[in-house]
């Protein structure tokens, strides 16, 4: 009997890739990935038009539609493998990341008279223009008494469905009235490879507030944010929902033609991006907690039970693996805090030596930073340089950075940086076990995880655990690749359930990051201080975050 083989596609927020999977084994054929020919659009819009205001963060949906095609191409010409022994395509995408479109399912930025408006594109996760709506939502909810239900998550944050959305209500309501759909731009994607309407129950379940026991917020929830609003699930939603694993339709002839593959093949439903990388990464078991470290991060634990508290949130039962809440949160900024330091604030000697090393500026700076003991420079550091997601949910707030002097150096500042986010991951740790989910072993993926022990080590230190790293670095479209599998069912040669496709799709590297017991004790110490820390710039205790992004806005 021929090899199976599988797509997966892993939508981040810079670019697409596209995988050919082995569906035997979870073998990597080939790859290939393509940038975003517009990237983010933080200034202006593609017709050079300027965004106003601060905080957006958009994309152009034929981006996404151009990765679909280049990056599926590329991979089923060169795997050297039959069209027909490729039985299923699954994709992942960062999240919310949303979009309105026209009854043929057309975004309505293509239209001529609302591509000078910028709530007619997409809006990528990272969007925080919604931020004042978040905090109106949040607060009908607590006079509600509603804000602790796990539908809600115990804060609202400006990156969810809903915020955005009132967003457009509030700035743009010709665009939100002429939007037959409200989408996901991941269920854009399986909409227009299979022609239906379904929607990822994973996106549904963590991004817009539905539940299966009772669908989207109430009619009078949302009539009371909004009069435009109370029929906004019916209209502009829907409620036909699959969930992790199941076909959100089958490819039409028209995409199999494009694609170079078989129509009618199933499209399993998507799911966010960290989420593909749970199963992805071999995140199988109560005792682990998968972590992805990259331009921002993702922690997610397998619990029995729902939470939702000070940003941490669970979901859909079943949304991610079968039986299980999945406890997320994560930190809005890591590589791009790293990022951010190295293209501001590093001397150009500091450059000139790296370059004379053979090395970038990261791994010069890690090699420096790894000679230090912890806490010796008397540094610590938020991590927020991209607003907060856990504890307080809120992307007013920003960086900060305490015990500089005359004396501090470079790579004392970059090692600061490093452990502000163990300890962000620290504290969310803290806020899982709280939610009774009893972590062991933590399994790592992303490109930092890969390319930095130094920062692996810390946050072995700072968490007090081992951490092993996925054997492939493409963990999310791995993860799509063995949903796709199951979509297929074992009777096309994949299987029926997600258990079992991670016990023979995903793998693990030998290398291991194990505490050091100095260390710890020493981290257990800066951890207080970062705690601490944390408390003093509470946003309900102190305005002063608030109050600088108030005149940074103007």
């Amino acid at each position: 009997m021929n090899k199976k083989y599988v797509i997966g596609l892993d939508y981040g927020t810079l670019s697409g890739r596209a995988v050919l999977v082995d569906c035997s084994d979870g073998r990597v054929i080939t790859s290939a990935v393509k940038n975003y020919e517009h990237a983010v659009m933080d200034q202006c819009l593609p017709g050079g038009e300027a965004l106003v205001g601060a905080d957006w963060a958009l994309q152009y949906p034929q981006d996404y539609l151009d990765v679909l095609q280049e990056t599926v191409q590329k991979v089923v010409a060169s795997g050297g493998v039959a069209a027909e022994d490729i039985i299923g395509i699954g994709l992942d995408f960062t999240s919310c990341t949303m979009l309105p479109v026209d009854e043929k399912g057309e975004p309505l930025c293509a239209q001529e008279r609302f591509k000078s408006e910028p709530h007619a594109y997409v809006k990528l996760w990272k969007h925080h223009g919604g931020q004042p709506q978040a905090d109106r939502i949040s607060a009908l909810l607590e006079k509600r008494g509603e804000i602790n239900n796990i539908q809600y998550g115990g804060k609202i944050s400006s990156e969810l469905l809903l915020p955005k959305i009132l967003q457009i209500v509030e700035e743009a309501p010709d665009v939100y009235e002429a939007a037959d759909q409200i989408l996901e731009a991941g269920d854009w994607l399986t909409q227009k490879l299979t022609g239906g309407k379904k929607r990822s129950g994973n996106l549904a379940g963590y991004k817009a507030m539905w539940t299966p026991e009772t669908g989207y917020p109430s009619k009078d929830f949302l009539k009371e944010l909004s009069p435009m609003l109370e029929n906004l699930a019916e209209d502009k939603l829907g409620s036909d929902i699959a969930l992790a694993g199941e076909a959100a339709g089958y490819l039409t002839g028209e995409w199999a033609d494009r694609l170079g593959l078989k129509a009618g093949i199933p499209v399993a439903a998507a799911i966010i991006d960290s989420h593909a990388g749970m199963p992805g990464s071999g995140v199988g078991s109560p005792e682990h907690m998968m972590m992805v470290v990259g331009t921002s991060s993702v922690m997610l634990a397998l619990s029995k039970q729902g939470y939702a508290k000070n940003g941490v949130v669970s979901g859909v039962k079943a949304a991610i693996l079968p039986d299980n809440f999945a406890l997320e949160s994560g930190l809005a900024a890591v590589g791009d805090m790293f990022g951010w330091f190295v293209d501001n604030a590093v001397p150009e000697e500091y450059a000139k030596k790296a370059a004379s090393e053979g090395m970038n500026l990261h791994t010069y700076l890690s090699k420096k930073a790894e000679k230090l003991v912890p806490g010796a420079n008397g540094l610590v550091a938020l991590d927020w340089w991209n607003g907060n997601k856990t504890p307080y949910v809120d992307g007013r707030l920003s960086g900060a950075l305490v015990g500089c002097r005359l004396s501090t150096k470079p790579e004392e500042i970059y090692r600061a940086l490093i452990e502000a986010t163990a300890f962000g991951t620290r504290k969310i740790l803290d806020l899982f076990t709280e939610a009774g989910a009893d972590i062991q072993m933590i399994i790592a993926s992303g490109g930092i995880a890969e390319k930095n022990p130094l920062l692996m080590q810390i946050y072995s230190d700072v968490l007090n655990r081992e951490i092993m790293v996925s054997d492939t670095d493409q963990t999310a479209a791995l993860g799509s690749a063995m949903y796709a599998s199951v979509a297929a069912k074992e009777e096309k040669g994949g299987y029926d359930t997600i258990g079992e496709a991670v016990s023979c799709m995903a793998h693990l590297k030998d290398l291991v990051y194990r505490p050091d017991a100095d260390r710890v004790e020493r981290y257990n110490k800066l951890y207080e201080v970062y705690c601490e820390l944390v408390d003093m710039f509470d946003p309900k205790k102190c305005s002063v975050m608030s109050k600088l992004h108030e005149l940074r806005q103007g």
